[in-house]
């Protein structure tokens, strides 16, 4: 009996569906994940755009509190990068294994500053100013910020005063910039990093004294789960480039 041409089709159809055929083929190439909190997102998210422009390679960055994206980053996370120092510790202390830990590396610094009102109407220019009478502060002691007014007050007469003055404490950044622009009239000045000032329009910047200033850094990590190591190492490096620190600093970074 002769095979009929739609026999010789659909035998033909399982030879390409064979595993020998499919391990042989090229991998369509994947988008890289890249997970971490609000403050960077800004600069993480140009340089990704930059990053994918110069090599065709897509990136996806996903910002904001740990908490709303970590169950997903379990599942395809390729790198993670922290608003501290401190964050990207603490990310790896409460998921063991989850870090590849010896790829972990620094990228820029970002110093501490206030936040106030247009035109600087209580004319700050140092801590001691925000702890006049009547000022009201904004804080958050949480996400790249904890104790961070502390550190920077150093004595324990002002630390106190600005405590007394703390009208709000927040655990994110988000919730802070939600507070500032939506409650203009319930607070004079929030002391947080410089870099957040491009971002809120209609905020004016006070660059504190040198012994006022303290810094944290952006640490960045590939995770245990990546299967694209060598485009995660890429994009690091584009990080640590010229180009990609020029962005940073654009945003705020030293």
């Amino acid at each position: 009996m002769k095979t009929s041409l739609l026999t010789l089709l659909r035998r033909f159809a399982l030879l390409l569906m064979s595993p020998a055929l499919l391990a042989a083929a090229p991998a369509a190439a994947q988008t890289l994940h890249v997970y971490g909190p609000g403050g960077p997102a800004t600069a993480m998210k140009e340089c990704a755009a930059a990053f994918t422009k110069q090599t065709g390679l897509a990136v996806e960055v996903t910002a904001g509190p740990e908490p709303k994206w970590f169950e997903q980053a379990q599942q395809d996370a390729d790198v993670v990068y922290g608003g501290a120092e401190y964050m990207l510790t603490q990310t790896a202390l409460a998921h063991p294994g989850f870090l590849d830990e010896a790829s972990r590396t620094s990228l820029y610094a970002r110093e501490s500053a206030v936040l106030v009102r247009a035109g600087n109407p209580l004319h700050i220019k140092r801590l001691e100013d925000l702890a006049r009478p009547g000022v009201r502060l904004l804080d958050v002691n949480g996400a790249g910020q904890m104790g961070m007014t502390e550190d920077m007050a150093r004595s324990s007469a002002l630390i106190a005063n600005l405590q007394h003055n703390t009208k709000t404490s927040v655990k994110t950044s988000a919730e802070a910039v939600d507070l500032w622009q939506q409650k203009p009239q319930d607070y004079d000045a929030w002391i947080t990093y410089a870099s957040w000032q491009p971002r809120l329009p209609g905020s004016a910047l006070v660059r504190l004294p040198r012994g006022q200033r303290v810094y944290r850094g952006t640490p960045i990590a590939l995770t245990q789960r990546t299967t694209q190591a060598a485009t995660a190492r890429q994009f690091v490096a584009f990080l640590q480039s010229t180009e990609g620190h020029g962005i940073f600093r654009r945003h705020g970074w030293e």
